[in-house]
């Protein structure tokens, strides 16, 4: 999610017992601490055999909901992922755990609109470095941003550079001479201050 370009992702994944000896054999760990060479190769392995809910929001539905916060978002989308996966099969789970990135009371309140929420949650800091199906989730919601990129690359015929530094705004730059500033609401994330330096500049 820190990313200015790009969409935001978030997976929901469903690890059995017996599955934990083939992710620690792949070397599954925190996504962080993996290359993203590393990820296309271990992703399409971990796929085959893992069930996985993958949700893509948008730049544009992203740009769009202007009042919600990145927190809110993040709980929409992992309340829906944690649904749509338990939809696909009766899973015989013992817990599901959520990386925590906002206290639970918040975490509820962002939901508080949605019909239907799922409540069974341990909320955990670290996770991925705790609990092999949140490090799945976080590879594989990091080999789809992979995907998306390089098919926003192809579209615009230039390699985007992830993260949000200098590099991205120069970047921005460049794209907005080619195809005007309005490209910004199909590629980037609005509300980041890259925005303002990068429109700011371009007057």
């Amino acid at each position: 999610t820190g990313d200015y370009f790009g969409p935001v992702v978030v997976t929901a994944s469903f690890v059995k017992k017996d599955n934990i000896p083939f992710l620690e054999e792949l070397g599954v760990k925190d996504s962080k601490k993996m290359t993203d060479q590393k990820i296309l190769e271990v992703v399409p392995k971990i796929i085959r055999k893992i069930p996985y809910e993958t949700i893509i929001y948008t730049n544009t539905e992203y740009n769009k909901n202007k009042e919600y916060n990145m927190n809110k978002i993040k709980a929409i989308l992992h309340n829906k992922a944690i649904l749509s996966l338990l939809k696909k099969d009766n899973f015989n789970y013992d817990k599901v755990v959520i990386d925590q990135f906002c206290y639970p009371k918040n975490y509820f309140g962002y939901l508080k609109e949605s019909n239907n929420v799922f409540r069974k949650i341990d909320f955990t800091t670290k996770a991925e470095d705790k609990c092999l199906s949140v490090a799945c989730s976080s590879l594989i919601s990091r080999y789809v941003f992979i995907k998306e990129m390089d098919k926003m690359s192809k579209m615009l015929g230039k390699k985007v550079p992830k993260g949000a530094g200098v590099n991205v705004d120069e970047f921005a730059k460049e794209i907005i001479k080619i195809h005007g500033k309005d490209i910004l609401e199909k590629i980037a994330k609005l509300n980041f201050k890259n925005t303002d330096k990068i429109l700011k500049e371009e007057k």
